[in-house]
């Protein structure tokens, strides 16, 4: 008896805790205001200015600003943040180098 009601109990808190992390995954997904972000959101004159804020807070910055600009350029448009939020761009999301990794930063 007291196994069984330790099993359930055990249960029920791992139930609740992947319902907690369900509940936080869904509430803190990505509030992107996406009608100022998408595919030609950005004219190829502000690829400077966007790429300087989405590489601002990287080590790397000389090759960041590089491929940015370049995927500014192609794509017209730089995903909100200094990094991640890619899917609001899908063509600077989708480019990848040869070997098959992301080419925008």
């Amino acid at each position: 008896m007291t196994k069984s009601v330790l099993v359930v109990f055990l249960l029920a808190l791992i139930s609740f805790a992947l319902l907690q992390n369900w509940v936080l995954a869904t509430s803190t997904t990505n509030h992107v205001n996406k009608g100022s972000y998408g595919p030609g959101s950005v004219k190829s004159t502000q690829c400077p200015s966007h790429c300087t804020r989405r590489c601002s807070k990287t080590q790397y910055h000389k090759p960041c600003m590089f491929f940015c600009q370049k995927c500014c350029r192609k794509c017209l448009c730089v995903p909100p943040g200094y990094y991640g939020n890619k899917s609001v761009c899908p063509c600077y999301n989708n480019w990848k180098t040869k070997r098959g990794g992301p080419k925008c930063p």
